[in-house]
């Protein structure tokens, strides 16, 4: 089995931007985010994907590898679409790695491709819930799995809703499980869910993966102990780095 690590890295961003090059402890974003991917075993190759010549010159500069794509992509999986057709070789499956997650675990990686047998169309990591201020959150979308650990619904609100309990106090009688955004595509599936137009579920909750379910595509759901630490403003970082989410980074 052949799987493309690819790195959607855009420069402009209106919270923070050019994050991908923004320093941590003498290495940027995207260049940490390279050394942790490349440590996972399941992966062919580990590609960036921009679409400025500044984060494309970086990237070379460390010696990673990097493809230049268009500025019009509405998402990283638009973006990974046209990645794969810009790299060399023939690949199973794509895993999209978020490049503002520099400290995304290589075990991660690894969890996800475990379950990409061929018959898989697409999958992605999700992690139970234990704090009552991410399930209320409605920045950190929620899913909903079936009995075949496949996701039935992502919502930025809690779901499901227990109409006999107190918000407070739905933990302690349900199972919930918060979204994290590494994806793995079949080849031929992300080629296909790219065609496809926006769909009403998706504009509602501004998430791109309710199109796919949406048009009959089953995400299989992996269940991680890991968490996720994605950077969206300075603020972020500062905090994950005082906190000393870095580890061993």
């Amino acid at each position: 089995m052949r799987i493309l690590g690819l790195i959607p890295a855009r420069y402009a961003s209106t919270r923070f931007p050019a994050k991908a090059l923004a320093d941590i402890h003498g290495k940027s974003m995207i260049r940490r985010v390279i050394g942790q991917a490349r440590q996972a075993a399941s992966l062919s190759r580990v590609v960036v994907a921009t679409d400025d010549e500044r984060i494309y010159r970086h990237v070379i500069d460390f010696g990673g590898e990097v493809v230049m794509t268009g500025t019009h992509h509405q998402s990283g999986t638009d973006r990974c679409q046209e990645a794969l057709s810009l790299v060399e070789g023939t690949f199973d499956y794509v895993v999209n790695i978020q490049g503002d997650e520099p400290f995304i675990r290589p075990e991660q990686i690894d969890l996800l491709t475990s379950v990409l047998d061929g018959t898989t169309e697409l999958a992605t990591l999700v992690k139970r819930i234990d704090d009552s201020q991410i399930l209320l959150n409605p920045n950190s979308p929620k899913v909903v799995l079936n009995n075949r650990q496949e996701a039935l619904y992502f919502s930025r609100q809690p779901i499901p809703h227990l109409r006999s309990q107190a918000p407070e106090m739905w933990l302690q009688h349900h199972t919930y499980y918060k979204h994290i955004g590494l994806y793995a595509y079949r080849t031929d599936v992300l080629a296909q869910i790219t065609r496809l137009p926006p769909s009403s579920l998706e504009r509602a909750e501004a998430l791109e993966q309710l199109r796919w379910l949406e048009n009959g595509y089953r995400i299989r759901a992996v269940i991680t102990d890991l968490d996720s630490y994605g950077i969206d403003t300075p603020e972020d970082l500062e905090r994950i780095i005082h906190i000393g989410s870095l580890g061993g980074l």
